[in-house]
């Protein structure tokens, strides 16, 4: 998005009339809407008489953006993320003892509701504007009056406001001067109405002059606007505009689509006939935006006219013309009026002729500054438990910078500016302050209530500080030059960092940030993302509150007896929570102490499945993590000891890599996984000088997971093909190793085109309602880890619009607390320090643009339609899902059946599709959000357990004889068939897939999913949803003249409910019983036979995630050629009173009426190309066809070009950051023995005949440089770069050459040993409990009986040498003098009358103290 906002960009002008273009006498016109309102509560309604009395002072409680809710009779102030800042009951302020009494946490129950939409409700009212505001205080004292007399708990008088409201506003009450307003203001006008100023009327005619075009749109009625306008403008104010729109009903007018609103003519003030469309410009009523939009089209002569408008209401105006209308929206807000800012004269950027009207100015004060709810822009929030308050933006504040172009305190104030005057606007690239004009309020900035404001004022006068002359520059010179020579004397020292690398490598933390970014983020955890650091403490207090539920157990057996992923997953935010507090003792001391009982177990593999690593990588990397965060708190036995663990974890992982098949089968979620493990590992003893060790294990990670990346350039929809569950668990390490090797290695991956798609895959798949997922393949209800971390990743690093941002705050606020959906144990707070780390708070939320809308996609690689994804959970907002698709996704089988990327594919080998089901031509249904028809979650691969269809007599081996399912059904695994026999070939097809007017019609063929065998010609099923709440499913099946089958039957699921029988004039059914009303379903063929189903449950068996399923089985007998099933499935809210079917080949006929609607549908199974149609629905007399534009066209992907050198480039970016890291390592040491310890272990795979050679000639440079740099340092000159001999030995083409060898080999022997059956993976190979690996010398793994991998190299868990133990020695023997003589000096010579001999004695303690200070230098470079 621009950073600027120019009028003289628009082709369209729209206002807004009430306190936009007309304003108020606000005192005068607050006090009549006040009387207006009461007079009819107390006379009408009966209400108390002293609500007619108002003291003048009561008004001080108005002020803009208070919620009230309605039930309870409270007022809020909220913060942006819904927190209640503030709060009255009536007008009586709460405390924040009852705040937190009333609250709870300070969290607003119906925040998620009103923020997404800033709606209103029954339930809720928000006020935005100043016609509301007096109502807000009558609703307030109302509330006090009712508890005084009554004590009322649950209010009910909001319908008498609102009829007090449509007494006075109706639309006859101007013409009928009925109620009070009306008459007043037609009789006193200049009492409450202040006429507009000269400046803004030319500036009107100057923008008519300028070719724009001038819209007027407002709510009220056509002949209060006249009046207004009259008043306001003269008698000749319709000059100024080109279309005025009276009763526009907002926000309804940009919400409603033309048939919800259409517009209507005017004659003497009423509304006449109904407009299909707009022809020129005039006056109407009513309507809509998309309608007027054409007409601009017309007008301006452009396909995409840009229009502003502007308004006071951020409900009625700014919002939704917004979001819906895509709009640039200015807000006109005088409460930029009540805050005084004084501008500096140096930030005076424009000439005086650039000025507006109150840039220099010293603004008046708005009426309504409320002192009892503060500054509407921020607040305080005060701490819990005593910690200190924090200054926060209010939502109203947040509002406006997430729907607001600009923002001004009226028309008044630009209207003086030329019309190319360039607006700074609000943005995600810029600060919240930088749309204000003529200035941020006073609350946003330094000297206001939000004391970080700096970097948002400094944002706001960027763009005059860089058009105005530099007075400051000397200063900012000298500023950036001894920063600069600071940085520069920094980089000349190698103890402080390696400069090459991407990452600073002076300390612990190294793996997301470094040592410097610690305070950052202590203030972030504070400020912007207190959310996240929120949850961080809900979890922490969670641990500390049971700790042996989370603690490891000491017991290895206790420890391995079961899956133990939860020990590393719950160790990342305990140890990001240390981090962020340090002052919790308690947590640091737990966290120490679970890394001790992860370090005491002998594997941190299962016991009954040691040949898989992944609960070893999920405790790797957790480890690893914590041992980053946490090393400053380690003592340095933990620190050896824990870095140990690391070692060998990594090492035996490393060693696995080339004969599991994680190494080798891309795109599966055990490879990012484990990858991400070993990377976590490797970096890690690369920071501690281990370089042989994190290389060969880091170009490992990266040869594996660079071609992962390179074949996810073939998924084109940005999908996973094992579901959005398992999706999830993939993208968790995916996302981590990406961010990880651009911060180490500089390899960035975040333009690559699958990670530009991937959010479609999150958005799309979500259920209304946000908490459940379209649960395709193995599955839990919704996401296994994150998604918010992966969310807010795509938002920083990807996408940049905020909508990761408000995805993640969609789903965090909707997450399930109990019940079916609530995250496990062990993966709820999984991924909270990287959503932490990756959150970027200038990303405001902001949702896509076709939310709200029901929107039909299509996963072309996948095979999977989504419809209604991503909506509230409310009436007629349902969902609606189909698979049809290839076995693995179109990318995995077309590389597998096309032989692509030969030279790294060898067919289904390298890939596993075992999590997925045998699901080809699948549905799911949740009319109203609510699930009706759903899949069976993480189960066994039968074809039953999905909604799709068997045939009967079976025509091979089956599982359940004589039906027979798809093709990759597997009796006696756990997992998917995909390998063998006809497996490999399975597929479906999507075959049309459209939304038109409201219906949607897909349609999927899926024979090739079943055995050829069946001779099936075509199983094609059809799905037409003709309401939100009503779906028609056709399934015809169509037979080879000599098929054997002689019967189908069908599955329908769900998983929480059980059905129940029914049966409606000889037509059979089932239904569920949901707390919102009854879900239905009823079949017959198409000669209008139904039969009775099958109701049952089924348990799954013993070491599945879920209990079960509950199914409706309907069986039909088939006829040659064709036979046809049709089901419809029933919401609530709909009565079907007929259902009948006639069905003659090639066109089955459905009718179905229900007590609102009648449907016809005629559909045309024949793919014959004899008809241009699919199918032709008639929905009471609007016909809607789908033809052949709807059918879906496949089309192939080519083969990456030069994919290999793709991998081998970015394998180059990694081997100088540890050249340089080998460079760095030699140049600090000191001492000769040192360093050679060192070398040796740095060229221990460099050729031994040149070794010794290498190490003196090394040494030597190595000291020159030093006296060089002591010479250069004492002269006071600077070097003039990082520099380090150029002729060390590449120690690392050596390790190449070895690992080369090991590499061929053990891959030689894995394709031979692979064995078939996924279940038996390498179990032959490895059993854990009586065989482990040793590396030998040469770094080639060899059995051995000693534990788990042991790392000969790692010298500094060996014995020191003897230089470093004489070096010791005399260290405790100085210190033991030192102290001797310094206890003699204050005792015995302190009193010795000699001053001489006191001087002799304090010389003596100066020498030994440098002599101290230099053993003490030796010890620490030789690590005694």
């Amino acid at each position: 998005m621009q950073q600027h906002f120019s009028l003289a960009d628009c082709d369209v002008m729209g206002f807004d009339l009430d306190h936009t273009l007309c304003r108020y006498h606000l005192p005068q016109s607050a006090r009549l809407i006040y009387d207006s309102f009461a007079q009819y509560l107390v006379m009408e309604k009966g209400y108390d008489k002293d609500l007619l009395t108002l003291p003048p002072d009561n008004l001080n409680f108005c002020c803009k953006g208070l919620v009230l809710d309605i039930e309870e009779g409270n007022f809020l102030k909220l913060a942006e993320d819904g927190t209640v800042l503030r709060a009255s009951h009536g007008t009586k302020s709460m405390t924040s003892e009852e705040i937190l009494e009333t609250f709870g946490r300070r969290e607003w129950k119906h925040f998620n509701t009103v923020s997404g939409m800033v709606s209103r409700s029954a339930k809720y009212y928000l006020y935005d504007n100043y016609f509301d505001l007096p109502g807000a205080l009558l609703c307030a004292r109302v509330v006090d009056s009712l508890d005084q007399h009554d004590g009322q708990k649950k209010y009910d008088f909001w319908k008498d406001m609102v009829a007090a409201i449509q007494h006075n506003y109706k639309i006859s009450a101007f013409k009928e001067d009925s109620g009070t307003y009306f008459p007043a203001v037609k009789n006193h006008p200049d009492k409450y109405l202040q006429r507009c100023p000269e400046s803004v009327k030319k500036w009107l005619k100057q923008l008519k002059s300028a070719g724009k075009i001038l819209l007027l749109i407002t709510s009220s009625h056509s002949d209060y606007c006249r009046l207004l306008c009259e008043h306001i403008l003269g008698d000749d104010f319709e000059e100024y505009f080109d279309v005025v729109i009276t009763n526009a009903l907002k926000p309804g007018f940009f919400s409603h689509t033309p048939n919800q609103r259409p517009f209507r003519t005017l004659e003497n003030d009423e509304e006449q006939e109904t407009l299909l469309s707009l022809d020129k410009p005039g006056w109407y009523s009513q309507g809509n935006a998309i309608q007027l939009y054409e007409l601009l089209k017309k007008m301006t002569g452009k396909l995409d006219p840009k229009v502003v408008y502007f308004g006071d209401s951020m409900h009625s105006d700014i919002f939704p013309a917004c979001h819906y209308s895509n709009w640039e929206t200015v807000f006109i807000l005088e409460e930029l009026l009540g805050d005084e800012v004084m501008v500096p004269a140096e930030t005076e950027a424009e000439p005086l002729e650039k000025k507006g009207k109150y840039e220099g100015d010293q603004p008046k004060t708005p009426y309504f500054i409320s002192k009892q709810w503060g500054s509407f822009f921020v607040d305080r929030l005060p701490g819990l438990e005593n910690a200190e308050e924090t200054v926060v933006r209010t939502w109203s504040c947040k509002c406006i910078s997430t729907y607001s172009t600009i923002a001004i305190p009226s028309l008044e104030a630009i209207a003086d500016l030329p019309l190319d005057y360039r607006f700074t606007r609000f943005s995600s690239n810029s600060s919240a302050t930088a749309g204000y004009y003529p200035s941020p309020p006073g609350a946003l900035l330094p000297n206001g209530y939000f004391k970080d404001g700096l970097a948002a004022i400094e944002t706001w006068r960027s763009d005059a500080t860089m058009r105005t002359h530099t007075r400051g520059a000397p200063s900012v010179f000298f500023i950036h030059a001894v920063c600069f020579a600071f940085a520069y004397s920094a980089r000349e020292n190698p103890d402080v960092m390696v400069p090459f690398v991407n990452a600073n490598y002076d300390s612990y933390p190294m793996l997301y940030f470094s040592k410097g970014d610690v305070e950052a983020l202590r203030l972030q955890a504070a400020t912007t993302h207190r959310h996240i650091a929120a949850r961080l403490i809900e979890a922490v207090q969670t641990m500390l509150s049971n700790p042996l539920d989370y603690l490891p157990p000491w017991d290895p057996k206790e420890f391995s007896a079961r899956w133990n992923e939860i020990y590393g997953n719950n160790l990342g935010a305990l140890a990001m929570f240390c981090l962020l507090y340090p002052e919790n003792i308690e947590a640091i001391n737990m966290a120490k102490d679970y890394m001790e009982r992860m370090a005491a177990q002998p594997s941190w593999l299962v016991k009954d499945a040691p040949w898989d690593e992944v609960p070893l990588a999920h405790s790797l990397v957790g480890f690893a993590t914590a041992y980053d965060f946490l090393y400053s708190y380690l003592s340095k036995i933990q620190q050896e000891r824990f870095l140990e663990v690391i070692a060998n974890a990594s090492g035996y992982m490393y060693e696995t890599s080339y004969r599991r098949g994680w190494g080798f089968q891309y795109l599966h979620n055990h490879q990012p996984t484990n990858c991400v493990a070993l990377l976590a590992g490797s970096l890690v003893l690369m920071n501690q000088g281990y370089l042989q060790e994190a290389y060969l294990w880091t170009k490992q990670v990266l040869a594996i997971m660079e071609k992962s990346v390179v074949l996810l350039q073939e998924v084109t929809d940005g999908s996973l093909y094992e579901g959005v569950a398992y999706g999830s668990y993939t993208t968790r390490s995916l996302f981590q190793y990406m961010f990880l090797v651009q911060r180490h290695f500089g390899i960035n991956h975040f333009s690559h085109p699958w990670l530009k798609q991937h959010f479609a895959f999150m958005y799309r798949t979500v259920l209304p309602g946000f908490q459940r997922t379209v649960a395709i393949a193995d599955s839990n209800y919704n996401w296994f880890y994150g998604p918010e971390s992966q969310l807010v990743f795509l938002d920083k690093f990807v996408m940049r619009n905020g909508s990761g941002n408000w995805l993640a705050e969609q789903i965090r606020r909707n997450r399930v607390v109990e019940g079916p959906g609530t995250p496990s144990k062990g993966q709820r707070w999984c991924t909270l320090h990287t959503e932490f780390l990756w959150y970027d708070a200038s990303l405001r939320s902001v949702p896509p643009p076709d939310y709200g809308v029901p929107k039909l996609h299509y996963f072309e690689d996948w095979g999977v339609v989504t419809y209604g994804s991503a909506l509230p959970a409310e009436i007629n907002r349902p969902f609606l899902s189909f698979k049809s698709g290839k076995l693995g996704g179109r990318a995995i089988y077309d590389i597998v059946h096309k032989n692509k990327y030969k030279e790294w594919i060898k067919g289904w080998r390298n890939f596993n599709a075992g999590h997925e089901h045998p699901d080809q031509n699948s549905f799911t249904f949740a009319p109203n959000g609510v699930p009706f028809i759903t899949e069976a979650l993480y189960g066994p691969k039968y074809t039953f357990f999905n909604n799709v269809l068997m045939f009967s007599p079976a025509v091979s081996k089956s599982c359940f004889s004589p039906w027979e399912g798809q093709i990759t059904e597997d009796c006696s695994s756990k997992w998917l068939k995909y390998k063998h026999d006809l497996a490999g070939d399975c597929q479906g097809r999507v075959v049309a897939a459209m939304e038109r007017s409201g219906v949607v019609f897909i349609r999927g063929e899926g024979a090739g999913a079943y055995n050829p065998k069946l001779k099936l010609r075509k199983l094609q099923r059809n799905l037409l949803l003709l309401h939100p709440q009503l779906l028609l499913l056709v399934d015809q099946i169509h037979l080879e003249d000599d098929s054997p089958l002689e019967a189908a039957t069908s599955f329908f699921h769900n998983v929480d409910v059980p059905f129940e029988e029914t049966v409606v004039d000889y037509v059979h059914g089932a239904f569920i019983r949901h707390r919102d009303g009854i879900y239905k379903m009823y079949w017959m063929d198409d000669t209008g036979h139904s039969e009775k189903a099958v109701i049952a449950s089924r348990m799954y068996p013993r070491g599945y995630p879920y209990n079960g399923t509950n199914y409706v089985n309907v069986t039909t007998l088939l006829r040659h050629p064709v036979t046809r099933a049709i089901y419809l499935f029933i919401g609530p809210s709909v009565d079907v009173q007929s259902f009948t079917v006639r069905g003659d080949s090639p066109q089955l006929d459905v009718f179905v009426t229900t007590s609102e609607h009648a449907y016809t549908v005629y559909l045309w199974p024949v793919e014959d190309g004899s008809r241009s149609a699919f199918a032709q629905v008639i929905a009471d007399r609007q016909k809607i066809v789908f033809d052949r534009a709807s059918a879906i066209r496949s089309s192939s992907v080519p083969e990456v070009k030069d994919y290999e050198g793709i991998v081998e480039r970015n394998l180059q970016h990694f081997k100088p950051v540890f050249q340089q890291l080998e460079k760095q390592i030699l140049s600090r040491v000191r001492n000769t023995a040192s360093f050679r310890k060192t070398a040796e272990r740095l060229l221990r795979f460099s050729d031994k005949r040149q070794t010794e050679e290498a190490i003196d000639r090394i040494f030597a440079i190595s000291q020159r440089q030093q006296q060089q740099h002591g010479r250069a340092k004492k002269n006071r000159k600077v070097a003039k770069g990082y520099k380090f001999v150029d002729a060390v030995p590449d120690i690392f083409a050596q390790i190449e050459v070895n690992e080369r060898k090991v590499r061929q080999k053990a891959q030689t022997q894995a394709q031979k040993e692979l064995p078939v059956d996924e279940d038996e993976e390498m179990k032959d190979l490895l059993d854990f409990a009586d065989i482990t690996y040793v590396k030998h010398k040469t770094g080639v793994s060899i059995k051995g009986r000693s534990g788990l991998v042991q790392m000969v190299t790692t010298d500094r868990s060996s014995a020191p040498s003897i230089s470093a133990s004489y070096t010791r020695l005399f260290l405790i023997l100085n210190i033991a003098i030192f102290f001797v003589m310094l206890a003699m000096q204050l005792t015995y010579f302190q009193k010795a009358k000699r001053l001489h001999g006191q001087r002799c004695l304090y010389a003596i303690l100066l020498v030994d103290s440098c002599i101290l200070l230099w053993l003490y230098s030796s010890c620490s470079q030789s690590q005694c």
